[in-house]
C-alpha cells in the first residue's frame, strides 16, 4: 500500500469515529462568522491574522488537505466561495453535511493535493492547513498551488516544525528527550507490524521535511513569502514548552509583469 492509500484510509477512520480529535466547527461559530466574527487555525493554536485572508468576499478559496468540517465552512460563511479538496472522502462528506444544514458555498474535490486537477489561476486563496505533513514530497504541492492560484494570489500555509521529528516519540511522552530519527523524516521506515498499529489507531503516516523544503520550496515554486509566524501545542507537550513546533507562511503569486 503506498502513502496516499494508506492515509485516505486513515483519514477516513478518523471522519467515522466517535473520537474528538478534530471536531467540525458548530452552528454557533458559522452564524458569528456570518455577522463578520470569525477567525480560522492552520496550526494548532494560533489564528491566521485576518489581513492574511481579507477581503473574503466572493473570493474563490481552495482549503488544501482541508476535509472534515474545520476552515472551509467558517470561511464560506464569510462570504468566500470555498472548493475543499482531500484524500478521504468521508472527511469531505462532513464538509458537504454542513454546506448542506447551513445553506454554504462548498464545493468538494476528493484527491490527491500533491497531484491537483485543478484548473490553472483559479483561485485567489490556498489555505493549507498543516497537511503537508501527510505527503511525502512537499514540492509538488507549492507547484500546485502555485499553478492554481490567480496572479497575486495567496498561500496560507501551516506546517510542522521539522524538530518534531527528531525523538522518539514515547522517550518524548515521558518527558524525556531521546534524539532517535534525522531529518528528513518518513512514517515508511517504520515496520508493517507498526504501520498497521498505526492504521488500526487511525494514524497516518507522517514525514518531517527539512526546512528547506517547507520554506525556500515555495520561493523556488514562484511564490513570495510575505508573512510568517509560528505556534506550538496547547497543555503540557514537552517540547512545546521549549520550542515553537509549528510554522505558518503566508506567500504571494507575483502578478503579471512583476
Amino acid at each position: 500500500m503506498d502513502a496516499f492509500e494508506f492515509n485516505r484510509q486513515a483519514w477516513d477512520a478518523v471522519a467515522a469515529s466517535n473520537r474528538n480529535w478534530f471536531p467540525p466547527v458548530t452552528a454557533t461559530e458559522i452564524e458569528s462568522a456570518r455577522r463578520g466574527k470569525w477567525q480560522i487555525r492552520v496550526t494548532a493554536c494560533r489564528a491566521v491574522p485576518r489581513e492574511w485572508l481579507e477581503p473574503l468576499a466572493d473570493k474563490r478559496v481552495l482549503c488544501l488537505g482541508g476535509g472534515g468540517g474545520h476552515q472551509g465552512p467558517i470561511l464560506a460563511a464569510a462570504g468566500a466561495d470555498v472548493t475543499v479538496v482531500d484524500l478521504s472522502e468521508a472527511q469531505l462528506e462532513v464538509d458537504r453535511q454542513i454546506a448542506n444544514e447551513e445553506r454554504l458555498r462548498i464545493q468538494t474535490v476528493q484527491g490527491n493535493m500533491s497531484d491537483l486537477r485543478l484548473p490553472d489561476d483559479d483561485f485567489d486563496i490556498v489555505v493549507s492547513p498543516c497537511s503537508i505533513c501527510f505527503c511525502p514530497d512537499v514540492k509538488p504541492v507549492w507547484r500546485g498551488a502555485h499553478r492554481v492560484l490567480r496572479p497575486g494570489g495567496r498561500l496560507i500555509s501551516g506546517m510542522l516544525n521539522p524538530v518534531n521529528y527528531l525523538f522518539d516519540a514515547v522517550e518524548l511522552d515521558r518527558g524525556q528527550f531521546v534524539v532517535r530519527h534525522k531529518i528528513p523524516y518518513s512514517d515508511l521506515q517504520l515496520s508493517e507490524a507498526e504501520q498497521r498499529s498505526m492504521l488500526e489507531a487511525g494514524r497516518a503516516l507522517e514525514f518531517g521535511h527539512t526546512l528547506a523544503d517547507l520554506i525556500a520550496g515555495q520561493t523556488a515554486a514562484g511564490l513570495v513569502i510575505t508573512g510568517f509566524y509560528e505556534d506550538r501545542w496547547g497543555g503540557h507537550d514537552p517540547l512545546s514548552q521549549r520550542i515553537s513546533v509549528f510554522l505558518a507562511t503566508c506567500a504571494e503569486k507575483p502578478g503579471k509583469g512583476e
